[in-house]
C-alpha cells in the first residue's frame, strides 16, 4: 500500500480524466479529450516529476547530513536552492561549489558542477578537459510511460540522487578545514605516543 501513497498526484491525472469522461461522456466526444496522444507534453509532465522527485530525495539527503553538523560548527551545511525563472530546476550549494539540476531542453536533464566565480568542475572535482556536464535523456516506452536514462542505461530518480549527493558532498569539502582538524588528531595521537615513551623517530 504504502508504493501507491508515494506516487505523485500527477502521476494520476490519467485516471481523473477517465473518471471526468465517464461522467460526462458528450463532453468528451466534442472536446475530442484523450483522443491525441501527445509525446511531448508528456515528456515535459514528466520532466517537471523526475526534477521534483530528485529534489525530494535530496532535500531528505541534505536533512539527514546537515544534522550532522551542530549548526554548521562541525562542517559547512548544504543549502538546496529553486533556480528562477524555472519550473523545477534548482542546485545545491556549499563551499562556493554548486550542483545544478536543470531541464535544458526538451528531454534533457542536466546536471553539472560549478565552482562560484571560477566555471565547471567535472564530477571528480576537476577543472581540466574532464566532462563537465552530464545528461538524462528522456524516453518514451510502448505504453506511453516515460523513462530517463544515463548513457543508455535506465535510471531512478533515487539512483541519481544517491550517486550526485555523494559526490557532491566529496567535492564541495572544504579540504583546509579537514587539514586543520587531521593535523590536530595527529598533534594529539604523537602527544599521547610521547607520554606512553613511545619514540616516534
Amino acid at each position: 500500500m504504502a508504493k501507491y501513497r508515494d506516487t505523485l498526484p500527477s502521476q494520476l491525472g490519467w485516471i481523473h480524466d477517465l473518471a471526468k469522461a465517464e461522467v460526462h461522456p458528450d463532453a468528451e466526444r466534442l472536446l475530442q479529450l484523450g483522443q491525441a496522444f501527445n509525446p511531448q507534453q508528456l515528456i515535459e509532465e514528466n520532466t517537471i516529476d523526475f526534477l521534483t522527485e530528485l529534489r525530494a530525495h535530496l532535500d531528505e539527503y541534505v536533512r539527514i547530513f546537515n544534522s550532522y553538523s551542530d549548526g554548521a560548527t562541525r562542517f559547512a551545511e548544504i543549502k538546496i536552492y529553486q533556480l528562477a525563472q524555472a519550473a523545477a530546476d534548482f542546485m545545491a550549494f556549499r563551499n562556493q561549489i554548486k550542483l545544478v539540476f536543470s531541464n535544458s531542453a526538451h528531454g534533457v536533464i542536466q546536471i553539472a558542477f560549478s565552482q562560484h566565480g571560477r566555471g565547471a568542475l567535472g564530477v571528480d572535482g576537476s577543472t581540466g578537459d574532464a566532462e563537465q556536464v552530464q545528461e538524462l535523456i528522456a524516453e518514451v516506452g510502448p505504453f506511453r510511460d516515460v523513462y530517463w536514462t544515463y548513457r543508455g542505461e535506465k535510471v531512478t530518480a533515487e539512483q541519481v540522487a544517491k550517486f550526485y549527493f555523494a559526490e557532491f558532498v566529496r567535492v564541495s569539502r572544504d579540504m583546509s578545514r579537514s587539514r586543520v582538524r587531521n593535523q590536530a588528531l595527529l598533534d594529539q595521537i604523537k602527544s599521547l605516543l610521547e607520554e606512553k615513551g613511545i619514540d616516534l623517530k
